[in-house]
């Protein structure tokens, strides 16, 4: 399917932008059909529970901001469009830039875009996401303890466990970037 992405520039709701927002839908609503994955929140409905649980639990006492920051990071890292478009969306609804959104990919170049706790949860992020690259380097973590407590720290690597884990669960079943099951 071909959409025409020429929009007018600096105004929203033309013609152009709904057959274009239009021809997404459609798209994604074929995509979806298509799909022919199981669904695990059907099939093995405690497994799914016990990860939607434990994805609350990591998230208790985190800033929301940079729990968002942390699930983008691994899900680029991932490859996991269906997660990255759910928390990019979520983000910009909690208020996050479009700036920092653009820029989280590439943190390291842009590190004046985050404070020093994001760019350690971010590093932290990506060390134990390509875990299996190297390991989590003494001196990530070392950062990272300095910047948060016991607590906190147990909660970010909980957090990013629990990213990883849905990121893994997206891409086996096939789920389709733009669709947001949580609704």
């Amino acid at each position: 399917m071909t959409t025409n992405t020429t929009a007018t520039q600096g105004t929203s709701g033309t013609d152009s932008d709904i057959d274009i927002a239009s021809g997404i839908d459609s798209a994604i609503a074929t995509a979806e059909a298509a799909r022919t994955r199981l669904d695990l929140a059907k099939s093995a409905p405690k497994v799914f529970r016990t990860i939607v649980g434990f994805d609350a639990a990591a998230r208790e006492g985190l800033d929301p901001a940079l729990v968002e920051l942390i699930q983008i990071r691994a899900s680029h890292l991932n490859h996991c469009a269906y997660c990255l478009h759910m928390h990019t969306n979520d983000a910009r609804k909690a208020g996050e830039s479009e700036d920092r959104l653009h820029l989280v990919a590439v943190w390291r170049e842009a590190r004046h875009f985050y404070t020093e706790k994001e760019q350690t949860a971010l590093a932290l992020t990506e060390a134990v996401t390509l875990v299996a690259d190297g390991g989590v380097p003494d001196e990530v973590y070392a950062q990272a303890a300095a910047h948060f407590d016991d607590q906190e720290l147990a909660h970010v690597l909980a957090l990013i466990l629990t990213i990883n884990t849905w990121n893994r669960v997206a891409l086996a079943t096939g789920k389709v970037a733009g669709t947001d099951e949580r609704r």
